[in-house]
């Protein structure tokens, strides 16, 4: 596979196909890989890449804390790198965040967001009990005569209330992923100029439905298509439906 080199890092990527390009932007945890069940179609039409982002798949990780500006960099470069124009952004759930991101950067003329994420979730405050508790459980089990006693009790309160994304990163991935996702692109949505097809899961509870209703009404030019009992990986729950969907909004 070809690797693009920023940063000292290695970044893996993927280039098939021929037409009008297409750039994968996947989400947290995943790969370029967990787009196959589309590209290996998709491909007999369209100029098909995908990347790994550092810290995923086969790309190097970084070796300090990514902010959301350091992706976002990073793709740009990488853009730049392979010479893309009127290229068409397919990002899920982090890779949609990234894609936003961009769109104040190039010129896109359609966009596909799939259980995008870029829109700061509304909290409980049952939420911020656990946060705020959590913080100060770690801020007392610093004293040294009660770290070795409350050494148990505070993994045991983390690996309860944390992610699976977050329980399943190591250090550096775990205070990337705090810098990234929380902050809030809606301000960003009655900007975009370009024709964005929204495809999300009924059931996502990762990035609700409801920020792809928020998306539809923000964006001009924007339309939203829902798969009933989907969750947030929706198009590999539905990659025929999918397909379909994404075929017609690029007029294939």
């Amino acid at each position: 596979m070809p690797i693009f080199k920023y940063d000292k890092l290695s970044i893996n990527y993927t280039q098939t196909g021929g037409g009008t390009p297409l750039l994968f932007l996947h989400g947290w945890g995943a790969n370029c890989e967990s787009f196959n069940c589309l590209t290996t179609h998709l491909k007999n039409n369209y100029e098909i890449i995908a990347l790994d982002f550092p810290g995923f798949g086969a790309s190097d990780k970084p070796d300090r804390p990514w902010s959301l500006d350091d992706y976002v960099n990073m793709t740009e470069a990488f853009i730049k790198e392979l010479k893309l124009t009127e290229f068409i952004p397919i990002g899920h759930s982090f890779g949609g965040r990234v894609a936003l991101r961009l769109s104040q950067r190039f010129n896109y003329k359609k966009l596909v967001l799939i259980d995008s994420a870029g829109i700061k979730p509304k909290r409980k405050s049952d939420y911020y009990l656990k946060v705020y508790g959590y913080k100060l459980f770690k801020n007392i089990a610093r004293i040294p005569v009660l770290s070795w006693i409350l050494k148990e009790p505070l993994e045991a309160y983390r690996q309860k209330y944390s992610s699976s994304d977050y329980k399943n990163a190591d250090v550096v991935m775990k205070q990337t992923l705090s810098k990234v996702v929380n902050e809030d692109l809606t301000y960003l949505l009655p900007k975009i100029t370009a024709s964005t097809l929204l495809i999300w899961g009924s059931e996502d509870d990762s990035t609700p439905l409801e920020d792809g209703k928020t998306m539809e009404k923000l964006i001009p030019d924007a339309g939203l298509v829902v798969f009933d009992g989907a969750g947030h990986f929706s198009y590999l729950e539905e990659p025929e439906r999918t397909l379909i969907v994404l075929n017609s909004f690029l007029g294939g």
